[in-house]
């Protein structure tokens, strides 16, 4: 046990007084900045980041406004820069001292905390240790090694992060290799969207802009934290609320982000000024019970309409939508005593919800993964925009559906090109702009990547960033098999828990971070990135660089690429990894509706919006309208009701961002210490006969003789409903299985992970 989860330093749940943002904010961000040990410049870094001619945020997606604050971070923004801008180093020498056996056993945490990755490294199986490598070996070994494989066995995972300048030539470079084995992070959380939001509206991204925040009267917040994973979204629910608009937070948790927030940017709030009150009304709704609440407040609406009438938009209804009746059916036929026991709401909250909606003009759904990783998530999701179409809220100011992303590009390296599915992608254009022969069958998703693995098959992975092996499901069972594959390789700035699963041959390759210089003949290179909202950033570094043995994600795949595939004129990866501009004129021409003058629009204030055509109304779905769509089942979880059985949600604490964990404070929840525990309501505790602060061990109660269990876990009593608890991401994955994932997606639905207590 390390000494940052030593029993004498875990202090009980105090609970949090203090709002979102505020002197707490700031206190946190000063914690961090201690424990980073940060450069004097990521101070110059913070006063330019998410402004034009500065650099853009690594940690969410949210937008960059034209019109910036003195300070446009937040707290999570603010941790991810001082992370990155470490004077710690993790070079050759710390590697000489520590076997990869004994790493293993470190936290993330404690792995991270040692800094900057400088060097290439090759493991070697007789000492159990990294040693250092010279950038050419790298190329030459990995290369070599990857001509060997059988390229539809070989995965290049993508973690979210890289911008569009890498991600497109590393989809390139997949495609001109021989396979379309393209997962990204967003088949981790986001996949659900893509394929759930396309289905009903056309569209596999949101529908709205910064500017709907301005103009919405009503917001329907389901699934979602925005104190701990995207606290920017605050300042315009603030400025929303300041105005008079309702807003509705939907979630089993009564997160602190939803329910007051101290504005840093004001000097009142700052010092003599009382929080602003976000959310009108808060409904804690059940793990799993957001299709049976969104449909019962859809179900008044209905019934408003057969009263009153005047409620809902006919004119939209008949030129824009279809399966209206069908659906009408089904909430008729559907009673209100099993909406209240899915939900886990009273009749008189939803209703109250419904009569609110039905006067409103303009109204946005927003969402997070607490909708997207169900079984059913992609219901959810067609219940929230089956509650929108109503009242035409899809595709008018101030109105329509919006996703909060994670990862500062995952939207984007979907745009460029990183996926599985050759539909998605213009292989003609590829074909003849690259000369090569993209393969035209589907590849490996992360979940289909996953069970390749256990099954034996998967030979090859490289990652662009992250920390896979640590993120999925089924984690002990992929520990397990992760080392048996041929060749492992990572691009990265910090060391993870996955690097130490070394394969036969496996390689860490460090790179630059975004706040940093990346000089090409002495011209400092942009590259891009989209936000939630699709809108296309330019970002610059200027710090100096951790290392001057540090390369570009940029240049790590074009030196890949040069290693691995013969030669070809059309692919000039030399020219590409010293001109970006290059490599921006080659996405336009490949994505020509989406990129149009590229070079001379990326630095706008604001951004470029590359368009979406659900906002103009325009349905590229099968039946070319919006549709709307009866789910398979009430309950996203699919579970039922098994008397034992407790809907587990995995989170994030305020002090992490994925699995990248900056410190052990959960302050929002008022934990702190050990992340080790679980979240439980007093109710279910005194059913169980358990007391605060006793271990126990959570089993896997999933249904496919697989045994799963996490012991040492201390139980906390929480504002939760009953039958659900909480606990943190990612040391609860081993109890989430691989099987139960999205229908539609493959999206882990580690929002509903079914398990029993062991005391």
């Amino acid at each position: 046990m390390s000494e940052d989860q030593n029993p004498e330093t875990i202090r009980e749940i105090e609970g949090y007084d203090g709002p979102v943002g505020g002197w707490g904010s700031a206190k946190g961000i000063a914690a961090v900045g201690r424990t980073a040990r940060s450069t004097p410049g990521a101070l110059e870094t913070l006063r330019r980041q998410n402004k034009p001619g500065g650099m853009m945020c690594v940690s969410c997606a949210w937008a960059k406004p034209p019109n910036p604050h003195p300070a446009e971070f937040c707290e999570n923004g603010a941790k991810a820069t001082l992370w990155d801008l470490t004077v710690s180093r993790c070079g050759p020498d710390f590697f000489r001292d520590h076997a990869v056996s004994e790493l293993a056993t470190w936290t993330e945490f404690e792995l991270e905390r040692e800094g900057r990755l400088t060097h290439p490294l090759r493991y070697d199986a007789g000492s159990d240790r990294y040693v250092e490598a010279t950038w050419e070996e790298a190329f030459d070994t990995i290369g070599a090694e990857l001509r060997k494989l059988d390229p539809k066995k070989v995965t290049f995972y993508a973690s979210g992060k890289a911008a569009l300048e890498p991600s497109f030539l590393y989809g390139v470079f997949a495609r001109a290799y021989g396979h379309t084995n393209l997962p990204d992070s967003s088949n981790m959380c986001h996949e659900t969207t893509s394929v759930g939001l396309k289905k009903v509206i056309g569209s596999p991204v949101g529908t709205c802009v910064l500017d709907d925040f301005d103009h919405c009267d009503m917001i329907i917040h389901v699934g979602q934290n925005p104190g701990t994973n995207s606290p920017r979204i605050l300042h315009p629910l603030q400025k929303a609320v300041e105005r008079g608009c309702c807003i509705v937070a939907i979630n089993p948790l009564r997160e602190k982000g939803l329910l007051e927030f101290a504005n840093p940017q004001s000097p009142w709030q700052m010092t003599v000024g009382a929080p602003t009150e976000i959310a009108d009304c808060y409904l804690q709704v059940r793990v799993g019970g957001d299709i049976a609440a969104l449909t019962g407040i859809a179900k008044h609406v209905l019934a408003l309409e057969e009263t009153q009438g005047g409620v809902l938009d006919h004119d939209f209804l008949q030129t824009h939508c279809a399966g209206l009746q069908d659906w009408m059916d089904w909430v008729s036929a559907t009673p209100w005593d099993r909406l209240e026991q899915v939900s886990g709401l009273t009749r008189a909250e939803m209703e109250r919800i419904g009569a609110h909606y039905a006067k409103a003009k303009a109204v946005m759904g927003i969402y997070g993964m607490g909708v997207t990783q169900h079984v059913y998530g992609s219901d959810s999701i067609g219940a929230l925009v089956n509650l929108l179409l109503l009242r035409g809220n899809i595709g008018r100011k101030g109105a329509g559906c919006s996703p909060v992303r994670g990862h500062s590009n995952v939207q984007g390296q979907r745009t460029v090109g990183i996926t599985e599915k050759p539909k998605l992608v213009p292989n003609d254009t590829l074909r003849d702009l690259f000369g090569i022969k993209p393969p035209t069958e589907e590849g490996w998703n992360t979940t289909t990547f996953v069970e390749a693995l256990l099954e034996g098959e998967a030979q090859g992975f490289i990652g662009l960033g992250g920390n896979l092996a640590r993120a999925v499901p089924d984690q002990d069972r992929v520990a397990e098999a992760w080392g048996q594959m041929p060749l492992t390789v990572h691009v990265a700035t910090r060391l993870n828990r996955t690097h130490l699963m070394p394969g036969k041959s496996s390689w860490i390759l460090p790179c630059l971070v975004r706040a940093e210089e990346d000089l090409k003949n002495r011209e400092n290179q942009q590259v891009t990135i989209e936000d939630s909202f699709s809108h296309i950033y330019g970002s610059i570094g200027k710090r100096t660089p951790a290392a001057r043995t540090l390369k570009s994600e940029v240049d790590i795949v074009c030196g890949l690429a040069a290693a691995t595939l013969p030669p070809n004129p059309k692919l000039a990866w030399d020219e590409w990894a010293r001109d970006y501009s290059r490599i921006r004129a080659l996405i336009e021409t490949v994505y020509p509706d989406d990129f149009r003058d590229f070079e001379a629009r990326m630095n706008q204030p604001g951004g470029f919006y590359r368009g979406n055509p659900a906002r103009e109304r325009e349905w590229k779905t099968e039946t070319g309208k919006a549709q709307f769509t009866v789910p398979a089942d009430l309950d996203a979880t699919g579970l039922g009701e098994t008397p034992g059985i407790y809907r587990l949600v995995t989170l994030r604490s305020n002090d992490q961002f994925n699995t990248t964990v900056y410190g052990m404070s959960d302050r929002l929840r008022g934990i702190e210490g050990d992340r080790m525990l679980i979240m439980m309501s007093p109710q279910d505790m005194e059913a169980e006969g358990l007391k605060p602060e006793q271990r126990i061990a959570l089993q896997g109660a999933a249904d496919d003789g697989i045994a799963r269990q996490v012991e040492g876990l201390r139980v906390l009593p929480y504002d939760l409903p009953r039958g659900c608890i909480a606990g943190y991401f990612p040391e609860l994955n081993p109890l989430s299985p691989l099987s139960r994932r999205d229908k539609l997606s493959d999206t882990p639905a580690a929002k509903g992970i079914p398990v029993r207590l062991a005391v």
